[in-house]
């Protein structure tokens, strides 16, 4: 007598089935959350004209677990991204500070851009903490402090008329803050008074 295999046709065609529906509805929730990451990146970039509707996607998105998140998850991880912001800009101007081939004004305004950047850090902290409690407008205010941090280091440069060389560094921290305040701001709209 001849066993049974395992992969006879009835077999395949279940296990075939069972994959099908897994992906199917790992798909769905793929689309579902893709939907709530370009819904808010949408209604975001509607009430800023400064918000950048692009750079919202592509950060979000570029988080893994945001695929899988809902509006309250994308706030955090928003904050997450621009405390990771800061800490490599930190690691950045540290760098910068050891070369040696910088002026006496660049130095002090790299120094001046450390202290923003480290003091934005411990505020970001205090923001994800706060958001996390649901003291959305304390998370608020905090989030504004930090974004502070990249607009004073930019103009600590352009006060010569010099390029700052974080500037990519400031826009994003700037732009991850904006998606930050807005998601806050949704989510402030959606608590009845």
């Amino acid at each position: 007598m001849q066993e049974p295999s395992l992969f006879s046709p009835a077999s395949c065609c279940c296990l075939f089935s069972l994959l099908a529906l897994l992906a199917t509805s790992h798909l769905m929730m793929s689309v579902k959350t893709m939907d709530i990451i370009d819904l808010t990146c949408e209604k975001c970039s509607q009430e800023s004209p400064v918000f950048n509707y692009t750079f919202c996607l592509a950060s979000l998105q570029a988080v893994p677990v945001s695929h899988f998140t809902n509006i309250k998850g994308l706030g955090v991880i928003s904050m997450e991204l621009a405390l990771l912001n800061a800490s490599t800009t930190i690691s950045s101007i540290e760098k910068m500070l050891r070369n040696g081939s910088l002026d006496p004004f660049q130095l002090g305004c790299l120094r001046d851009c450390l202290e923003l950047y480290s003091d934005a850090s411990r505020t970001l902290v205090d923001a994800a903490g706060a958001f996390i409690v649901g003291q959305y407008g304390v998370a608020s205010m905090r989030v504004s402090a930090a974004m502070e941090a990249a607009t004073t280091c930019e103009d600590g440069f352009e006060e010569r008329g010099e390029i700052c060389p974080l500037r990519k560094e400031n826009y994003d921290l700037f732009q991850l803050g904006d998606i930050a305040l807005c998601i806050l701001r949704l989510l402030s709209l959606s608590i009845p008074s």
